[in-house]
């Protein structure tokens, strides 16, 4: 068997169960052309039929018919032939019939025909003190002992064979004496209620003879769903009950049972048998090992992967060291083992390579990289069972040209599997393939346009973390109002001292001013009168300054809704179709959203900024020049009756100047005046400043209300934000916790966590660094932690806004005061007052930051963080994702040696079901030194690797041989070179409960 290559385990259709014309009993076949047409239907039977049970009662005779026509060149189609040889039990059902039972007996041994004919003659049937055996001289005497009418020898052997019973205590004893036979005889029961074991369950006294029925059975006929549930373990009955009392799980096959030509391999409701393995004999002791994954009644074989990720061979062109060059592949599981050395690794690199999945830049240790000298002309080709093909120079690979595409195999290399099972701490690498994994298990259409896992995550909780920002903000913008209305509140007294103190000395400066006046002995009418106007003066040119500030102010505002216009204006729509791109907005409805003023600004401007002109001019006005050396006149000069306040400032200046020369002020005194009168304006303009300011520090308590139920409003509305994030997060991983829910074992220990990470020693850390702990009488270093821990932690974890909003209140309620003993600052000490206050607004911000809480998700095994588990278990993890969770990706997974990271219980517990199941959806390679991942998954091709001796300045010879569990040679292998080979064999046949 050297150098053979094949597929290895693959699905044929078979009939177990079929009559041939002649059959001893119920033969409707027409007498003329019976076996043409028997023939025929078998030939043309679609999908062909590629092994026949050729079944007859007690009698081989047909079956060697039909070898006969195979050997004359008819069913070229059928690569198997076997004998059926029907018995009847000497136990009745309901409706009064034998319970059928079968000897399946394997053709290979050349005189099966003599060894079975001798097997069958110690099967006996007693009846009125007579014993006969089961051969045809016996049961025609039988059938005319029988009745005395029947005269030829086929009427009876008819009679005899209608006769016949057999015991089953007799065939146990017939089994249990031969080495032959327990080697090469099956036996299968009918499960039906008319002639198979169903019809003793009405009689409660036969449940335990029904029992023993099936017990002594290896196979079971039945086309029913349930029957196949049942005797899988999955019924009504457990796995664990099968094993202990019916000997084992059993395969259901099926046969057409055709006695006529119009059901000859035409089974009712088209309930095809189907058989996973080479055509052979051993196939159906195979079946008998692995009922479930290699036995299926149905229309069509069992689905795999599609046609498009199935790989059906590799073929290497230009390595010489390959002695095969095409290879064919299964499109379940393979194994490929070997020696070490052997070539295991390099047929998997090879095969990576084809699909575009290996990177010589990541993996120096490959084998394609070690062997690159060697491979400068080498091509990979794989062919795909949709009779599509891809293939990759090793030069192009060796050059990493092609890493940048998605390849087409999955790839978990020795060395990619050793990185992230590393003991020195997890990567990012296991996280990105979980997280690809996640963003997989979401349908396209929910996708929202993102290509990974850290898009979509951040377009879902896009409008959570903006609302979290922003409250935020909030908060921070409201701890620094907080502390300039506290100043604003302790300013209140001192502004009204300061203005007190200005008024007096304003009057202070007014009196000088009229002292300064009197001096020059003018009358007091004049006198006065000069106090009269110098104070409007000085009103108006304080009125002045307030116009000349408020056109500059103008001025400024338009300068600004230019600015908005030109600038602001479109860099916020700009970075606003940016960040919202993704709601693909016509551009004709972007227009909408072009921000403008509301009205006509520029004509509020132009217009307030005209009245102010105007007001200007009026107030400035022009004064009429004196002639030099005239005298000034006696009489005022102002407008008769007009009020001084409107006055303009030239008219005004003019009388007090007019007042000044007829009292007689010097020009010492003139110079003493205006300085007197410009420090009166000033001192008045801060009067107005000051009651402003007083005005607005009178409001500040209210506003510190405000303040506070603001900012309590805006922490409720951060950790809406947070629950809010969390519960997208949440929904995030949905798809992939459902999928997990619905597995069983390992994979339920997969789990993933989306919490709020509360830093309580960071949050306590920022207080205390505010506070003197020296001073306080309850507060020392560490007991805020453990404070904010037993009121704090449970609602920051946990609980809802509300309930952090409430035990905020409490937790200050109750701690408030030990935090204000524990001030740094004297608050009654006025040098330290701007301290304290200040101090009171960090404290503020400091109880309502949320910066130490954040959003955290991330995955769990079996309770613990990826991050956290020990480098085997993260092999687990890594291999569940593949296997079990990750049911989007359908690619063709190779894996190289996953036994070097897990200890053998690990794989045999944790792993065998995996694979086993997997293979049913997605083509898998493993390069395994592992018995239990091969035998017990029950690998449907096996890849033997052997490597010839050293070659100087060559690559030595790599050879492989390929085919299934089922072929002695592949097994003789697996047992050779595999850790713990013929254990393996014995524990699958432990568990199931046969003999091998």
């Amino acid at each position: 068997m050297a150098g053979q290559l094949s597929r290895g385990s693959v699905w044929h259709r078979w009939d177990p169960h079929i009559h041939t014309p002649g059959t001893i009993l119920a033969d409707q076949y027409p007498a003329a052309d019976g076996w043409e047409q028997f023939l025929s239907r078998i030939e043309t039977s679609d999908p062909p039929v590629r092994a026949l049970g050729i079944t007859d009662y007690f009698s081989t005779a047909t079956y060697e018919q039909a070898v006969a026509y195979k050997c004359s060149g008819r069913l070229k189609d059928v690569d198997l032939i076997f004998p059926n040889v029907e018995l009847r039990l000497g136990i009745g059902t309901d409706r009064g019939s034998a319970i059928n039972i079968h000897l399946l007996v394997s053709p290979d041994d050349h005189d099966h025909l003599a060894r079975l004919s001798a097997f069958l003659s110690d099967l006996r049937f007693e009846v009125k003190d007579e014993r006969y055996r089961c051969t045809p001289s016996d049961l025609m005497r039988l059938g005319r002992a029988h009745d005395a009418a029947v005269t030829s020898d086929e009427q009876a052997l008819r009679t005899g064979t209608n006769q016949f019973k057999v015991d089953l205590a007799n065939l146990r004893e017939a089994m249990e004496a031969s080495d032959w036979a327990r080697a090469n005889i099956l036996i299968a029961v009918a499960a039906g209620s008319g002639d198979g074991t169903a019809g003793l369950q009405s009689d409660a006294s036969l449940t335990r003879l029904r029992r023993e029925i099936e017990r002594a059975s290896n196979i079971i006929f039945s086309s029913r769903p349930g029957d196949r549930k049942f005797w899988l373990g999955k019924g009504p009955v457990a796995r664990e009950v099968l094993v202990a009392e019916y000997g084992g799980l059993k395969p259901c096959l099926h046969g057409s049972d055709a006695h006529r030509p119009e059901i000859v391999a035409a089974p009712a409701q088209d309930r095809r048998c189907w058989l996973k393995g080479q055509v052979t004999f051993e196939t159906l002791r195979q079946a008998c090992l692995e009922p479930e994954m290699r036995v299926h009644v149905g229309t069509a074989a069992p689905p795999a992967a599609q046609p498009s990720q199935v790989m059906t061979d590799v073929n290497v062109k230009g390595a010489p060291f390959l002695h095969d060059g095409v290879i064919p592949l299964n499109p379940g599981l393979i194994g490929i083992i070997g020696a070490r050395g052997s070539g295991k690794t390099a047929l998997a690199d090879l095969i990576a390579a084809g699909g575009a999945a290996l990177s010589v830049k990541a993996n120096k240790l490959s084998f394609v990289h070690r062997a690159r000298d060697h491979l400068t002309e080498a091509t990979v080709e794989l062919n795909w069972d949709d009779g599509s093909a891809c293939s990759e120079t090793i030069a192009s690979v060796l050059q990493d040209a092609g890493e940048d595409g998605e390849p087409q195999v999955r790839y978990l290399s020795q060395q990619f599997v050793d990185r992230l099972c590393s003991a020195e701490g997890l990567n990012d690498e296991l996280l990105t393939e979980i997280q690809r994994v996640i963003f997989l298990a979401h349908p396209t259409e929910e996708r929202l346009g993102a290509t990974d896992f850290t898009q979509l995550l951040d377009l879902r909780v896009e409008s959570a973390r903006t609302a979290r920002g922003q409250a935020e903000d909030e908060l921070r913008d409201l701890s620094t109002e907080f502390v300039g209305e506290r100043e604003k509140e302790a300013s209140i007294g001192s502004l009204q001292s300061r203005l007190t103190t200005l008024r007096e000395t304003i009057t202070k400066a007014q009196t000088d001013r009229s002292a300064l006046v009197g001096k020059s002995g003018g009358d007091q009418a004049r006198l006065q009168a000069y106090n009269v106007v110098a104070e409007a003066l000085q009103k108006r040119r304080s009125e002045h300054e307030q116009l000349e500030r408020r056109r500059n102010a103008l001025d400024t505002l338009a300068h600004e809704v230019t600015l908005a216009r030109k600038r602001t204006f479109p860099d916020a729509l700009r970075q606003m179709r940016q960040h919202h791109e993704a709601a693909q907005m016509p551009e004709p409805l972007w227009q909408r959203f072009e921000m403008t003023f509301k009205g006509d600004v520029d004509a509020a401007i132009a217009g307030e900024r005209a009245t102010a002109v105007t007001a200007l001019k009026a107030l400035a006005s022009t004064p009429v020049a004196e002639a030099a050396g005239t005298s000034p006149p006696t009489t005022s000069q102002l407008p008769q009756g007009a009020p001084l306040q409107t006055l303009s400032i030239a008219a005004l200046a003019a009388e007090t100047q007019r007042l000044e020369s007829l009292i007689g002020v010097d020009r010492a005194a003139a110079k003493s005046l205006t300085t007197l009168n410009s420090k009166i304006a000033a001192d008045e303009a801060q009067v107005v400043k000051l009651q402003r300011q007083i005005a607005t520090a009178e409001k500040a308590p209210a506003r510190l209300l405000e303040i506070r139920d603001e900012r309590q409003a805006a922490y409720t509305r951060v950790f809406n934000a947070l629950v809010a994030e969390q519960a997208e997060l949440s929904s995030l991983y949905a798809p992939l916790a459902s999928r997990i829910e619905a597995e069983s074992g390992s994979a339920r220990k997969l789990s993933f966590q989306v919490r709020r990470r509360v830093d309580v020693d960071a949050w306590a850390r920022k207080g205390e660094a505010l506070l003197d702990l020296r001073k306080g009488s309850k507060l020392r270093i560490g007991t805020l932690a453990d404070h904010a821990r037993a009121s704090l932690l449970p609602a920051w974890s946990t609980g809802t806004a509300e309930d952090v909003s409430k035990a905020l209140a409490a937790f200050r309620e109750t701690h408030d005061p030990a935090i204000i003993e524990c001030c740094p600052y004297n608050r009654r000490d006025p040098a330290e007052a701007a301290d304290f206050r200040q101090w009171v607004g960090d404290v503020s911000a400091w109880l309502y930051g949320t910066d130490h809480i954040q959003i955290a998700y991330g995955i769990q095994y079996d309770g613990t963080d990826v991050e956290r588990l020990p480098p085997g278990t993260r092999g687990i993890v890594l291999l569940l994702l593949y296997l079990a969770i990750d049911t989007d990706d359908d690619r063709p997974l190779i894996v190289d040696q996953p036994e070097e990271n897990l200890d053998p219980h690990s794989i045999f517990v944790e792993l065998v079901e995996r694979f086993r199941s997997a293979k049913q959806r997605r083509q898998i390679i493993i390069v395994t030194h592992n018995a239990n991942l091969i035998v017990n998954t029950d690998a449907d091709q096996v890849i033997v690797a052997t490597c010839g001796p050293h070659r100087p300045g060559q690559l030595p010879e790599i050879r492989y041989q390929a085919g299934g569990l089922e072929d002695p040679d592949i097994r003789r292998s697996v047992c050779n070179i595999l850790e713990g080979g013929a254990e393996a064999f014995k524990e699958r046949a432990k568990r199931l409960r046969v003999g091998l």
